[in-house]
């Protein structure tokens, strides 16, 4: 079954979404204050050292592009259109998690937060659950091998069919989105990050791996989606060109948090990161 065979767009899901964008937007604004916070004691605590500009900028970049998607007035065509889903996919599943994860969160509450619950976050991110979402092939499956399942079978049918759906696939995609930028380019400690040649490759095929959905898409091959024809086949040009894009960003980010001859575990990292908590 293809995208042709499936004359009617998508469920009509505005009705539902109003009401549903107080949470979202309280969300990302709690999420703004609290890092605006947290940079502002980093650097009273160590005037020195202070927190970079940069990463507080990257953070905020990431916040904005979800408040775009998310909220009014993208959010109606993001929910009711095949076309918006895919903006609102590139932007919460790719560029946001990329510009979030740069603003290295994970140590900034690392350095900020007291040496108890500091060692507590360490453990947290070393334990098992971490050393398993944090393997390149579980986050390229999440992340990338999930957009098969999604758009081959009747599930995104199933999921859009309600809004409540809607926004499990938003968190879906960026809590997925950014595990993999984390592995694939983060500056936050990570438990037994492999080296650069191995997450080069790992990003080569999600690369591979969207251009082939975004491709059968246009084609309309094996696609479930109740969404006019051409509707999904401006969709996969979104898919490719947005893709692409985001996932040169994201190699460039690797290039520029690569730091040669720094080889260090996540976990003594980590550890150092405690420790200056501690001076």
């Amino acid at each position: 079954m293809t995208a042709h065979d499936h004359p009617h767009p998508l469920p009509e899901a505005g009705a539902g979404v109003g009401p549903a964008l107080l949470l979202p937007a309280l969300g990302l604004l709690l999420c703004a204050a609290a890092y605006l916070y947290l940079a502002g004691r980093a650097r009273r605590g160590n005037p020195g050292r202070g927190w970079s500009r940069w990463r507080t900028a990257s953070f905020g970049v990431g916040l904005l592009l979800l408040a775009v998607a998310l909220l009014p007035p993208l959010a109606g065509f993001v929910h009711t259109d095949f076309r918006g889903h895919m903006l609102g996919h590139l932007l919460v599943g790719m560029y946001a998690p990329l510009a979030l994860v740069l603003g290295a969160p994970a140590t900034l509450l690392l350095r900020t937060l007291p040496v108890r619950h500091g060692r507590r976050l360490v453990a947290v991110l070393h334990g098992r659950p971490a050393r398993f979402l944090t393997r390149p092939a579980v986050a390229w499956l999440l992340s990338t091998g999930s957009l098969v399942v999604l758009y081959f079978t009747p599930l995104f049918d199933a999921l859009t069919a309600r809004p409540a759906g809607h926004w499990l696939l938003h968190v879906h995609f960026l809590l997925a989105g950014c595990l993999f930028a984390h592995v694939i380019a983060g500056p936050d400690p990570a438990p037994a990050r492999p080296g650069v040649p191995t997450r080069l490759v790992w990003l080569g095929c999600a690369i591979a791996l969207h251009a082939v959905v975004s491709q059968l898409m246009y084609g309309g091959y094996w696609v479930r989606i109740a969404a006019p024809a051409a509707e999904v086949r401006t969709a996969a040009e979104i898919m490719y060109y947005g893709g692409d894009l985001a996932e040169l960003l994201l190699a460039a980010a690797l290039v520029a948090t690569w730091r040669p001859g720094r080889r260090t575990t996540g976990r003594a990292t980590s550890s150092l990161t405690v420790l200056r908590i501690k001076q």
